[in-house]
């Protein structure tokens, strides 16, 4: 058990230094909000791109073998959304506060803590099936998240062929996408090795991704909104905190998943809430307010449900 709780502090505790960094540089106001704001679409953009294409150009993974593990996820991820609708169809009135409420359960923040986390626990191999991953399930919570937010819409523009078609936009132009698609035609086309200055160069940008990314994520924290959670975004941060990582273990082992599929799995979908959850809210129209407390909680009291539960499967002998 002992070693189970090693495990679960030595893949968590970095992420949590470097939020605290971050925190702490927004309070001495070293990271103001227009540092972060560049350093997160300089992220975005750029840094992680590079770390998806690499991980997954470089790996000797077989990707045939995450079928199982893609399955899984999907199927985690329409419970957690159905589940979700149902439930605030049936307690919360306010249409404003239905899709918040949605989003805040179902998607998680795989691109930044998920991915760093399972790089923490499982080095490049967890950082390749981990990207693989999270581009596929990422299309699905896009998908749900423009459906689930699109209730409060009073625009007359507003039209299924509309959202359609700003599903595929957004899809087509985000980055990260675009780094797993070249990445996976690189690999199809069986092309030699990036190497000299484009290797040299996409490596130092990847090796900046993920830490200034945690580093964004802990000087965007509100401690105002964290400490003072309303009863919609305590339901919220229940069911990301709690719901998700037990609902996703539970269909992983009906799958038979165990090892790094099992851990990929349960720290993805144990992730906090995604921090695009907030931005894509408010662009439509939902309750930024909510979506915030349901961000700031869920970020940092998240990453210790994370720790627990890998350190409780970690000692089963499941991750």
């Amino acid at each position: 058990m002992i070693a189970a709780i090693v495990f679960a502090i030595t893949i968590v505790l970095p992420n949590l230094a470097l939020m605290g960094l971050g925190f702490f540089m927004k309070r001495r106001g070293e990271a103001n909000q227009a540092f972060i704001d560049q350093a997160s679409n300089f992220v975005f953009n750029y840094c992680l791109p590079c770390l998806l294409f690499f991980s997954v150009v470089d790996s000797d993974v077989d990707y045939a073998k995450q079928v199982l593990l893609i399955a899984a996820g999907i199927i985690v991820t329409f419970i957690l959304y159905i589940g979700s609708e149902l439930y605030a169809s049936r307690f919360i009135s306010d249409p404003a506060n239905q899709g918040v409420f949605v989003q805040g359960v179902f998607r998680s923040n795989m691109a930044i803590i998920g991915l760093a986390t399972v790089a923490n626990a499982y080095g490049e191999i967890g950082l390749s099936i981990g990207a693989v991953y999270m581009g596929i399930v990422t299309i699905l919570f896009n998908i749900l998240a423009v459906i689930t937010l699109s209730r409060v819409s009073k625009s007359a523009n507003d039209t299924w062929i509309n959202r359609i078609v700003l599903i595929v936009k957004k899809l087509a132009t985000n980055p990260l996408m675009i780094a797993l698609v070249a990445a996976f035609t690189y690999k199809a086309l069986s092309l030699p090795p990036v190497t000299g200055v484009f290797r040299i160069t996409g490596d130092l940008l990847a090796a900046v991704a993920l830490p200034l990314a945690l580093i964004c994520a802990g000087a965007s924290l509100d401690l105002k909104s964290m400490l003072s959670p309303s009863g919609i975004s305590m339901q919220a941060s229940i069911g990301r905190i709690i719901i998700a990582p037990l609902i996703a273990i539970a269909v992983g082992l009906g799958f038979g998943l165990t090892g790094i599929h099992m851990g990929v799995l349960f720290l993805m979908a144990a992730a906090p809430t995604a921090a695009a959850s907030y931005v894509m809210a408010k662009a439509m129209g939902g309750n930024d307010i909510l979506a915030a407390n349901i961000l700031g909680f869920t970020t940092v009291v998240g990453m210790f449900g994370m720790a627990i539960g890998a350190a409780i499967l970690r000692a089963m002998g499941l991750i």
